[in-house]
């Protein structure tokens, strides 16, 4: 099963307008909160492992084994 690849454009904009609607903070403060939210989110993302660094998406979820066919990652380490 492989995991659907991360959207950062929709999640930014779900955020920025969820700090400003719902809790009444700056168009700046809910800009800077989104930006940290979506880099930590893409390094949550991405394979540790310092000969791959391809998304998790780019894995197999239950072996472990990157989809990308010159990688020499066995497995997805978090």
């Amino acid at each position: 099963m492989l995991e659907k690849q991360f959207n950062p454009n929709l999640v930014y904009n779900g955020i920025v307008h969820f700090y400003m609607d719902k809790k009444g903070y700056s168009k700046k403060k809910a800009n800077e909160i989104a930006q940290a939210i979506v880099k930590r989110e893409i390094q949550r993302r991405i394979c540790k492992n310092e000969s791959c660094k391809h998304f998790s998406y780019d894995h197999i979820r239950n072996g472990e084994i990157c989809l990308v066919s010159d990688c020499r990652c066995k497995e997805f380490t978090r």
